[in-house]
């Protein structure tokens, strides 16, 4: 069961997309909200297998190689938009591999 760990920004109700599939949790519930990007990546790394965030600059801002975590990159905060797509956007999620860093299509 993959382990996911949501940003702040992600919707918190997406995480129901990911029900008997993978564990989710956030940022906030991990008391990790003050932490800095690079250093939550690699905390995040340390305990789950997929990041998920909307923040579109995070490939600019932080040196991703030689990592295990995966990062998905969310098109947009707004949970009306993601709703409509949550089971396709939770079966990326679930499949993405180790290391890999995607964005999830523009397709809202």
């Amino acid at each position: 069961m993959k382990r996911i760990l949501f940003d702040q920004g992600v919707p918190v109700p997406l995480r129901n997309a990911f029900a008997g599939v993978a564990r989710v949790e956030t940022v906030f519930e991990r008391g990790w909200s003050t932490v800095q990007n690079g250093a939550l990546i690699l905390r995040a790394q340390s305990a789950f297998d997929v990041f998920v965030t909307t923040d579109k600059n995070l490939r600019y801002q932080q040196n991703l190689t030689e990592r295990s975590l995966a990062i998905v990159v969310l098109p947009t905060t707004q949970w009306p938009k993601l709703r409509q797509q949550a089971a396709t956007i939770a079966e990326q999620i679930v499949h993405v591999p180790a290391g890999a860093f995607i964005e999830v299509g523009a397709f809202l």
